[in-house]
């Protein structure tokens, strides 16, 4: 495997135990050196850090399993005007009068639309009383170069037209020498990245945190990009949740033979050192059950994670305009897994709030 995360070295069981001990009164504390040790964690110090981890979320988000009725939408799918337009509002409508508080929309507008994003924005937030979280920075930085506008003024332009947050995505990993390495190419720079998401936390915008792991990165990699992230929020305090998602061979944009992705035991250990890290900083850590399916979502959850991410309602007048068509939960489902954790479900709106 190329990169550092096949499964060999793993630390010494004892070293593992004695950062253990280390976290318990201070999870938020340790050194790099611990948290990259605790990523090494495996048998029976795995399901302690698991324990610690399940038991920092109970104290940080309490039991509820959370989630948010959403319906994804592609802008490629639905932008354009006249008829696309009607469409548009009738799919954002039909989101609504199925439950959906949240539409997410994330990819850049094609170069020969005749739409904008200012217009894409108050055009959902016409249809239908929802809170749109859209569009990742570099099409935020898109949208700005599109306009001709400098990013803060974009930003506030696009919060007029109805824009509520806005997706941490394509963080991938926050070093400029694996982003190359991954895209094959240059990548939008971590500088850049951070600019955009602190300028959007600044004029009052809130978004998710992400990482994309499981590939050429290193443990010691994955602990910088947590670093970064936990410094992010002491700045601005803008973002309202973490969600780690294992890299899939073969998805864009990153390169196919990057790796075969991460082992469970990585992402076990992965989201309980995020909960540790981020302690008192992100109170939210979101088990994608997209990435992981529902059942070892589930397992997630009894690992440090709280939140199930949004049902992605597929809708009757056209399933297929979203990116993820075809995957989607009921709010039984996520009774369900709750049942199997002995914890309530509750259905929140973007920000973590009560519906």
């Amino acid at each position: 495997m190329d990169g550092a995360l096949a499964e060999v070295d793993l630390p010494d069981a004892g070293r593992v135990r004695e950062w253990l001990a280390e976290a318990g009164p201070a999870p938020a504390s340790l050194p790099d050196e611990g948290y990259i040790t605790l990523l090494g964690a495996d048998g029976p110090e795995l399901e302690e850090l698991c324990r610690l981890a399940d038991a920092l979320r109970r104290q940080a988000a309490g039991d509820a399993v959370t989630y948010v009725v959403n319906r994804n939408l592609d802008p490629d799918a639905v932008c354009g005007a006249g008829a696309a337009r009607e469409r548009l509002a009738a799919l954002v409508a039909e989101a609504y009068e199925l439950g959906a508080t949240e539409i997410c929309m994330q990819g850049p507008l094609p170069p020969d639309s005749d739409d904008d994003y200012l217009a894409l924005i108050a055009a959902v937030t016409a249809a239908a009383p929802v809170h749109l979280h859209a569009f990742r920075p570099e099409e935020l930085l898109d949208g700005a170069a599109r306009h001709g506008m400098p990013l803060d003024l974009f930003l506030g332009a696009a919060v007029d037209a109805g824009l509520g947050s806005v997706p941490g995505t394509g963080a991938r990993i926050l070093d400029d020498e694996v982003r190359a390495r991954l895209r094959g190419g240059p990548d939008l720079p971590v500088s850049r990245w951070v600019q955009v998401i602190e300028t959007a936390h600044g004029i009052g915008l809130f978004s998710t945190s992400t990482i994309v792991y499981g590939h050429l990165e290193t443990p010691a990699q994955q602990v910088a990009h947590l670093r970064l992230l936990a410094e992010i929020q002491d700045r601005t305090g803008g973002f309202s949740e973490f969600i780690a998602m294992p890299y899939v061979p073969g998805a864009p944009p990153i390169r196919a033979d990057a790796g075969p992705g991460p082992s469970w035991r990585q992402t076990r250990a992965l989201h309980a050192v995020a909960r540790l890290l981020l302690h008192g900083r992100i109170e939210n850590i979101q088990a994608a059950w997209p990435k992981f399916g529902p059942e070892a979502a589930a397992g997630l959850l009894a690992g440090g994670a709280n939140d199930l991410g949004g049902l992605l309602l597929d809708g009757r007048l056209a399933p297929d305009a979203g990116v993820e068509a075809g995957r989607t939960l009921t709010a039984d489902d996520v009774e369900r897994i709750a049942q199997r954790l002995n914890r309530p479900a509750r259905q929140r709106t973007t920000r973590y709030g009560h519906v």
